[in-house]
């Protein structure tokens, strides 16, 4: 089967009718001449690569360039009619990140009839009020998920619970709250240790600023100093940094020469500055009643809590296809001037990431009909249960074709000898081994 097969069949399965989940994420692309940098580097231009994936098997469905200055905020209507054009309909669920989340984005696919479900950012209303309702509170959470631990066998259980917010957003939107035990562990241990950095960051200021020979004696250096590390570490909630002057005296003769019992002293005073900091521990133990928790919204109430959590457990496998573009592919740097030759470029890159995620879902489809769980294409036959294209190119690498020459003509020809693994791996993909030696 070739590539143009590949995505016909898909494209005949993905507009059947079917109600299938769009994910849009923007990431930045280092480029060696674009626009201005959104992080303040001149000397590293950067575009904006706009993505969009669908649910099933996270196959690329539209992108587009802008430059590196654009706010992602304001790409999502224009991807959302793209993407409504090529659907040919407007009811397909959108998930997105944070950035969706705008009053201009969310209301104009709302009235356009279609569907989303994003993350409500923690600058929003809502989000304050059920933080403080939880302080004295105990939602009836909903366990959807209770799972080993990812990567340690005796490490504690990953569980999902959702609850539904019987207020929902100022919208009427259904707002959907979740909690993860494991990212409750991972925020807190986060909060203490950058707690811990920034006071072993505080008391190296304060001892520069003690020291015989301080350089940082001015109060303003000393507040921007102070402010430096509490935004690095974004301790500026829980600790709380008060510089005070400290009074230093010392005592010297009043006139030269030898001291003696009658020797008048005069008292010099200098004033240093110092610092002085406390934990507020109860803003953290405000903070650790809603650690673990983030809302979900959306606009289709008939999606139950369940329904909308597994639709935003999906985006990651987008962020799975950026780092495939930006490592396997090496899309960065690009070395082009014109905007239309870099556009080109990308182009040949999401042909590429397209063909490579069809060749994925064709064969994990295959699997899951044949009921098998892994295939051994790893180095040394160990086990995969989702093979990726870069592991199935791998595999025919080595596969090696034989032309015998004489005087110019052929004399024979020596097809490659498939291994029982590779001759699987094609039976799944649906391509004949004649086509393949051919």
């Amino acid at each position: 089967m070739c590539a143009a097969q590949l995505l016909v069949r898909y494209r005949r399965q993905l507009f059947k009718g079917c109600r299938h989940i769009f994910l849009a994420v923007t990431f930045l692309l280092v480029c060696a001449r674009a626009h201005t940098s959104k992080d303040h580097r001149p000397d590293l231009k950067q575009l904006l690569f706009i993505l969009t994936t669908d649910a099933d098997g996270g196959v690329p469905v539209q992108f587009r360039a802008a430059d590196g200055n654009t706010n992602d905020s304001i790409t999502h209507i224009e991807t959302w009619n793209t993407l409504r054009a090529v659907a040919g309909r407007s009811d397909f669920l959108y998930v997105a990140d944070s950035k969706l989340c705008s009053f201009d984005n969310l209301d104009y696919i709302h009235r356009a009839g279609g569907r989303f479900v994003t993350v409500l950012p923690r600058s929003r209303q809502e989000d304050g009020l059920f933080r403080k309702w939880i302080q004295t509170h105990a939602p009836e959470w909903e366990l959807l998920w209770d799972r080993p631990h990812p990567r340690y066998a005796d490490g504690p259980h990953d569980r999902w619970s959702v609850y539904r917010d019987p207020l929902g957003s100022r919208k009427g939107w259904s707002l959907v709250w979740v909690w993860s035990t494991l990212l409750t562990l991972h925020q807190q241990q986060r909060r203490h240790r950058n707690l811990a950095a920034a006071i072993e960051a505080l008391t190296e200021l304060r001892q520069r600023m003690l020291s015989a020979r301080a350089r940082l004696r001015g109060a303003a250096r000393i507040d921007l100093a102070v402010e430096e590390i509490l935004q690095r570490y974004h301790m500026r909630r829980y600790l709380k940094v008060k510089r005070t002057v400290r009074q230093e005296h010392t005592f010297k003769q009043a006139r030269r020469g030898r001291p003696g019992p009658g020797t008048a002293y005069r008292r010099i005073t200098r004033r240093r500055y110092d610092l002085e900091w406390t934990v507020d521990t109860a803003i953290i133990a405000y903070d650790e009643k809603s650690d673990g928790m983030y809302p979900l919204l959306s606009n289709d109430s008939r999606l139950s809590p369940a329904q909308v959590l597994e639709a935003h457990k999906g985006q990651p496998a987008i962020e799975k296809r950026f780092e495939q573009i930006k490592t396997v592919h090496e899309i960065a740097p690009v070395f082009l001037k014109n905007p239309q030759r870099i556009e080109a470029l990308f182009t040949l890159y999401f042909l590429a990431l397209l063909i490579q995620a069809l060749i994925e879902r064709e064969l994990r489809q295959a699997m899951q009909r044949e009921r098998l769980k892994e295939l051994p294409i790893y180095p040394e036959q160990r086990a995969c249960k989702r093979p990726t294209t870069e592991q199935i190119l791998r595999l025919f690498s080595l596969a090696e074709r034989h032309t015998l020459l004489r005087s110019g003509r052929i004399t024979q020809v020596f097809p490659p000898e498939l291994t029982d693994l590779q001759r699987q791996v094609l039976a799944l993909l649906g391509v004949p081994e004649d086509a393949f030696r051919g």
